[in-house]
């Protein structure tokens, strides 16, 4: 899904992000998440293997992300889009990769096994200052 420059710049940054899923009794589920937009406009997620938004994924694939910007809420982006991939995390390598984008360094915990899933942006909506006239773009 094409997107201007300075909403690809706002998702490179490493916002505060909310993902949400849909429960398999239909409800939606929401959590605090990290994410990294890669260079393809894909969005990578790193899972904890335990977690019910990983059941919810893979019973029902459609997911929404909000990303916030970090100095200014009242700007943000909202992707609307599916997983097409989930893979186990070997070695932790794709956590170690959004850790180190947010903090500067490895995933602290090694005692977890972790998921990739590999989310596909099919629509998008900004706010503020990511605003483009309040369209729905997609």
């Amino acid at each position: 899904m094409p997107m201007p420059d300075h909403v690809r710049e706002l998702l490179r940054q490493p916002n505060p992000a909310v993902m949400a899923t849909v429960a398999p009794d239909g409800r939606p589920v929401t959590v605090a998440t990290w994410y990294l937009l890669e260079d393809d406009g894909r969005v990578l997620l790193g899972l904890d293997a335990t977690r019910a938004r990983l059941k919810h994924m893979r019973n029902d694939p459609r997911i929404s992300l909000t990303v916030l910007a970090a100095d200014d809420w009242y700007t943000h982006v909202s992707l609307q889009g599916r997983v097409i991939e989930l893979y186990s995390d070997e070695g932790l390598a794709n956590i170690d990769r959004i850790s180190r984008h947010y903090t500067g360094a490895a995933y602290p915990r090694r005692d977890r096994a972790r998921v990739g899933a590999r989310i596909l942006v099919e629509r998008w909506h900004g706010w503020g200052a990511m605003e483009n006239k309040d369209v729905d773009h997609g």
